[in-house]
């Protein structure tokens, strides 16, 4: 048997997988807070500067010229980030995305040839390491360079979790679990608006955001290797090892389980043609898809992280801004397994269609006046868009894991998240564009949101379709829906002779 048909023996989501999810899925509120750090702790405060000459200050001078009329306590004000070295907190904010860039261009392929759990866990544990760093920075440089490697871990589990959670189970769950995924990220950030409130200072901030981590590193570590990967490798006996662990501790029976073997040669094929990064240029049908996904989430990380860093910025109180930026999230999950699991949506339709939502509801932002004071402000519309886009997204990891075969997955999902990492590079300088034109930001939002919305629709639906393992499975699968394209033109065409 296959694997998928082994899951139905096992159990597709039993009481094991439910609680190895759980762990994976609870640690985004981890990563949210990681992901989040830089809009609390680099928050400015209110200032004026004393004796302020024409001429370009020294940095010494700026010191002794600034004065803080809040009483917050940020990078900010530690190292005096304002005017000409304002510029180093967005900075800060773009190392970590900049670093989850070369994370996943690293840990997904890298996880596709070693293993997904090694990587996991190794990421998990420097995460921590220079979280901690983060924490005890005697300057900027080695705050700056602290973001940035905690980015780097922080990408390469993001995305090998997301991965472990879709093979962990049957197919039938993977909208279930990705979605729980997305949802919790959200949680987290609302966390963090809390946790924020609660402890001020930032060093004390960080220290308990990265503490988090100690504890799901530490229950990551029973985690078993995916069954999936293991059978995609040739490692068979071991697949079959964890698939009967699994019905063990769901109370199944499954001693006659018993997968279908692959090759030694073909296993060596897999292992040198499915695996690699080229693959994804190579191949005419992965290439195309390849292309259309690296926008779509470029625009959803331009449009999603713009809003969300760009939230202690709007007007109100910081934290119940952070707050509601992730809280605002958690209706879209319900939408998102509503819509694409129906036959009129399905995945290409949803995912394009909140995308056009989230590009126009950031359009409507351009007409409304800030301050409005009524339910129809500059926020609220903002908030709409961040529901919209958080929804897209939450589908473009759903839909991208289903349109890349099981041996080139996390190749796949890493590219893809390479690309969304340059949206979220761009995306803390976004809200500075406020000074060009107060509509400026929401205007770059709008046409991303739009373009990616058009060109989705451009991919090929995979509501109740099979997944294919390996390549040769995707271009039979490819070959029968050209065939079943003609057959169904044919008949329309017939029909319309018919009929004339």
């Amino acid at each position: 048997m296959d694997v998928d048909a082994a899951f139905l023996v096992v159990g597709e989501f039993g009481p094991y997988q439910k609680r190895a999810v759980a762990v994976l899925v609870v640690t985004q509120v981890y990563m949210a807070f990681q992901a989040m750090l830089i809009v609390l702790v680099g928050s400015t405060p209110e200032y004026h500067i004393e004796q302020q000459d024409d001429a370009a200050a020294g940095h010494q001078e700026l010191h002794q010229q600034v004065t803080f009329t809040e009483d917050i306590d940020s990078i900010v004000t530690e190292w005096f980030l304002v005017k000409q070295q304002a510029y180093k907190v967005s900075l800060a904010g773009s190392l970590f995305f900049a670093g989850l860039l070369v994370g996943n261009i690293v840990f997904g392929p890298l996880s596709d040839k070693i293993g997904r759990r090694p990587v996991y866990l190794t990421g998990l544990f420097f995460e921590v390491v220079f979280g901690y760093m983060t924490a005890s920075a005697p300057n900027y440089e080695v705050f700056a360079l602290s973001r940035l490697l905690v980015g780097l871990m922080n990408g390469g589990i993001g995305l090998v979790s997301f991965v472990l959670t879709q093979e962990y189970v049957g197919k039938s769950y993977w909208a279930m679990t990705g979605t729980l995924t997305s949802m919790t990220f959200a949680i987290g950030i609302a966390l963090f608006g809390a946790l924020g409130y609660f402890i001020r200072p930032w060093r004390s901030l960080a220290t308990a955001a990265n503490s988090l981590g100690v504890l799901f590193f530490l229950l990551s570590v029973t985690l078993p290797e995916s069954p999936r990967w293991l059978f995609c490798q040739g490692q068979t006996e071991r697949a079959e090892e964890v698939l009967r662990y699994m019905a063990l501790r769901n109370g199944n029976s499954a001693n006659h389980l018993v997968l279908k073997r692959v090759g030694t040669a073909k296993a060596a094929n897999h292992g040198k043609t499915g695996t690699g990064v080229l693959q994804l240029v190579l191949h005419p049908v992965l290439r195309m898809r390849t292309m259309v996904l690296m926008y779509v989430w470029y625009a959803c990380s331009l449009v999603y992280y713009g809003l969300t860093l760009g939230a202690s910025q709007t007007s109100g109180n910081r934290y119940v801004n952070v707050a509601m930026y992730g809280l605002v999230e958690l209706p879209a999950y319900p939408l998102c397994i509503y819509f694409i699991n129906k036959h009129w949506a399905g995945r290409r339709k949803s995912m394009a269609g909140f995308l056009c939502l989230a590009g126009t509801a950031c359009l409507c932002t351009t007409f409304i006046p800030e301050n409005t004071g009524t339910l129809l402000s500059v926020t609220s519309l903002a908030l709409l868009g961040k529901l919209m886009v958080s929804a897209a997204f939450n589908i473009a990891y759903i839909y991208t894991s289903e349109l890349y075969p099981t041996v080139i997955r996390n190749a796949g999902l890493g590219v893809c998240s390479m690309s969304c990492r340059v949206g979220g590079i761009l995306a803390p300088f976004v809200p500075s564009m406020r000074a060009i034109h107060t509509s400026m930001p929401f205007t770059l939002f709008c046409l991303s949101g739009l373009s990616a919305g058009y060109l989705g629709l451009l991919l090929p639906e995979t509501l109740n379709g099979p997944v294919a393992e390996t390549l040769e499975e995707l271009d039979s699968m490819t070959r029968s829906r050209v065939l079943e394209s003609k057959a169904l033109l044919y008949e329309d065409n017939k029909w319309k002779s018919n009929h004339k």
